[in-house]
């Protein structure tokens, strides 16, 4: 067997289609594709495809190694990863699935030696296939994937590029076979014809000519749409990816003007479509027959509910390929962006999603977003720029500057300059800051009518940028600009909701001789980032021993030094954060007023009854006696503390308690006394810190108690050890008090 090289001149066959054409026979697989990784940037870009038309692909011909869609995550992961259908590909990718809505399933393998990723393959298969991938098949991928990836550090230490290929379109019949096979269909009275992957039409016969008003010699080498202008729907054209993706025979029906209804039924193959043209049958009333059929079942409204479609002049036959499916997937490709900017939270959030996927998906080597702000430009963000300096000199700039990103925002107005002269000729002032860049596309960010900022797209060569691109661009900037201004909106409440969180928690711990302390907070990461978690510490004068403590061997009087309180209220959001606040307050006053533990929940929970919230709250409350080492306790439904002995034992102290704060006005908040010698560490907790989805609070509690037993002593790294697993995604808040008591020096 010959030598498979890098593509190129002196004979070098394509040693990537060769792959994936091998890749594709070993796994049954109907269609792939293979990305190589960009020398430039951490970018996977398809350097050939097999099966379907490159176009299907065209959100995702150059997509960031931190793109969520299975290519990626295989390269990024270092692992198969395998979605067996529509559901699955719904619930793990809803943007490719908003693309590709057919049953299909997908399988992704990294190109990676020990040494160096040098890119991804991803295999397609119809819905049909079962739904789990076989031993054999998985070993037959990884196995291929890794003998490409052997041939490609090769080329490399050759000093050889590998780049882009032609795509494989598979191996034509035998002469022969193939004059006989056109003899035998050009009998049929049928109208048959045959398309390439890409819609070309490859064959008709003469029945398929007469039905369709288009001699079958001037059919054979043209695109279906461009042929058959009248066929030009985005309904057909999806009955055609549907085909082609699901593999599974489709139809639908369309009118040749001015009123004769053609059925299409389109018999799919890895190589291309086969397709039968009959005359449609009327309903029962003689109503035009519905659009588009799947497997012989309505897939869309009747034709005649659009309207009777107008011929379009026929376009000239060097169209084909070109229009056609063009528009769907100018469509899919929107579809594909817009659903990354869904998951845009924060500007910041906004800036990092166009610039890993929608700078790979138009080429574009740099980015700016710049936002108006007191008469402003202000810079948001920019990714492509080794000097900063250069972007930081527009941040300020006045909006009435002759620069283009200012007029596009004043204007709202899209600029496009396929060239450096071009934008210096209209914007002269640009010659003293150049940018290394050759070209460049100046997008308003328009939401609700109004300018909210200016996209600016760098090229790192000089483009063209044609009127399907430039009208794909603007209606991107539309979609940009939605983004943006829910991100400012967020960030501008995040901010809002930190400040108060941060204005109703303790700035800082009061120091305690006899006392070290540490404390933490969390919040959780859905909605605005706040909540009624809350914690304090207070130094207290002298009081009266506390009626609950009487018959446990307590004394008369008592000289308490200090007082903790930790607590939840239910909710997540600025009313349980305003009650939080409440709750704190009044915690404070009743233990300013010498009142004890118990008494101090049952004045609470009296408040918050008479506040009447509607919101109820999990309480602990600590009196830290540290003369007689002791320390009493009153717990309102709020998790069971831990204590770490000198010794090391941890001890879950499993005291008597009332209801949660907020119930029942008469509830009684029994005090428990516990020792508490020098060494002794106290832990308090709210729930954020040991409920996780499908975890026992057992199981959960019993793990917090062996990360306690095992840490060291500081007690701030002690902290940070018990929040260490913490994951990134919380749904609750999560508040930590740490206490070690040592003695007085």
């Amino acid at each position: 067997m010959p030598d498979l090289a890098a593509s190129g001149g002196g004979g070098a066959q394509p040693l990537l289609s060769f792959a994936l054409a091998g890749i594709l026979d070993d796994v049954r697989a109907h269609a792939g594709a293979v990305y190589l990784m960009s020398e430039a940037d951490d970018i996977l870009e398809m350097a050939v495809m097999a099966g379907l038309p490159r176009a299907f692909a065209a959100p995702w011909e150059r997509v960031a190694l931190s793109a969520r869609i299975p290519v990626s995550d295989a390269a990024r992961a270092g692992r198969l990863v395998w979605v067996p259908g529509e559901e699955a590909m719904a619930r793990r990718y809803p943007r490719v699935s908003v693309v590709l809505p057919y049953p299909f399933a997908v399988a992704a393998v990294p190109v990676a030696t020990p040494r160096a990723l040098y890119g991804a393959v991803f295999v397609t298969w119809p819905g049909s296939r079962p739904a789990e991938l076989s031993a054999v098949e998985r070993a037959r991928l990884v196995a291929a994937a890794d003998r490409l990836a052997v041939r490609l550090e090769q080329a490399a230490e050759r000093g050889q590029r590998v780049t882009g290929e032609a795509d494989f379109t598979g191996t034509a019949p035998p002469a022969g076979a193939a004059a006989e096979a056109a003899r035998m269909v050009a009998r049929l009275p049928e109208g048959v014809c045959s398309l390439d992957i890409d819609a070309r039409i490859t064959f008709a016969n003469t029945a398929m000519g007469e039905l369709v008003g288009v001699p079958a010699a001037r059919l054979v080498g043209r695109s279906l749409w461009s042929a058959l202008p009248w066929l030009d729907d985005p309904v057909h054209e999806d009955r055609y990816r549907a085909a082609l993706m699901s593999q599974e025979g489709t139809s639908f029906v369309a009118l040749r003007p001015p009123q004769h209804w053609l059925e299409f039924r389109l018999h799919p193959s890895r190589s291309g479509i086969t397709v039968q043209v009959a005359p449609a049958s009327r309903g029962a009333a003689g109503e035009p027959p519905g659009t588009a059929l799947r497997d012989g079942r309505p897939a869309g409204p009747p034709a005649k509910d659009r309207g009777t479609p107008r011929p379009a002049p026929e376009r000239p036959a060097d169209d084909a390929g070109r229009h056609g499916p063009a528009r769907l997937v100018a469509i899919s490709h929107l579809l594909s962006l817009a659903g990354a900017l869904t998951e845009a939270v924060g500007v910041s959030d906004v800036v990092d999603l166009v610039a890993d996927e929608i700078m790979p998906a138009v080429g574009s080597r740099a980015l700016v977003v710049l936002a108006a702000e007191g008469g402003r430009l202000r810079v948001l963000g920019h990714r492509g720029y080794d000097d900063p300096v250069i972007v930081d000199r527009f941040d300020g700039m006045p909006l009435t500057a002759l620069t283009p990103g200012a007029r596009a925002l004043a204007t709202g107005v899209p600029s496009f300059f396929a060239t450096r002269a071009e934008l210096e000729h209209i914007y002269p002032v640009r010659t003293a800051t150049p940018d290394g860049m050759a070209a460049w596309a100046y997008l308003p960010l328009i939401a609700s009518g109004r300018p909210v900022g200016t996209c600016v797209l760098a090229y790192a060569e000089p483009h063209r940028f044609g009127t399907d691109e430039r009208a794909m661009l603007t209606s991107l900037g539309g979609l940009m600009a939605q983004a943006l201004e829910r991100a400012r909106l967020y960030d501008a409440k995040h901010r809002l909701a930190h400040g108060l969180q941060s204005a109703l928690l303790p700035h800082s711990l009061p120091l305690l001789p006899g006392l070290d302390v540490a404390a933490r907070y969390l919040p959780g990461t859905q909605g605005m980032d706040i909540g009624g978690d809350f914690y304090d510490l207070m130094r207290t004068e002298a009081g009266a021993a506390p009626p609950e403590a009487a018959g446990r061997g307590a004394v008369s009087r008592i000289r308490p030094d200090a007082a903790a309180v930790i607590g939840d209220v239910q909710g997540h959001n600025v009313a349980a954060a305003g009650m939080m606040g409440q709750v704190r307050t009044a915690v404070r006053a009743y233990t300013a007023a010498g009142q004890s533990p118990g008494r101090v929940m049952s004045s609470t929970n009296r408040l918050l009854i008479d506040l009447d919230a509607d919101l109820l709250a999990s309480c602990l409350y600590v009196h830290l006696d540290l003369d007689r080492r002791r320390v009493l306790l009153a717990r309102a439904g709020h998790p069971q503390p831990l204590l770490r002995d000198p010794e090391g034992r941890v001890h879950v102290l499993d005291l008597a308690g009332g209801p949660l704060l907020g119930v029942d006005p008469s509830a009684v908040y029994p005090t428990t006394s516990v020792p508490l010698p020098p060494g002794s560490v106290l832990v308090f907790y709210t729930d954020g810190l040991i409920e996780r989805p499908g975890t026992d609070i057992d199981d959960a509690l019993a793990e917090l108690a062996g990360r306690l037993a095992r840490a060291g002593e500081p007690l701030e790294e002690l902290a940070d050890v018990l929040l260490g697993d913490t994951p990134s995604e919380r749904g609750d808040d999560t508040a930590l008090l740490l206490l070690r008591t040592r003695d007085r020096p």
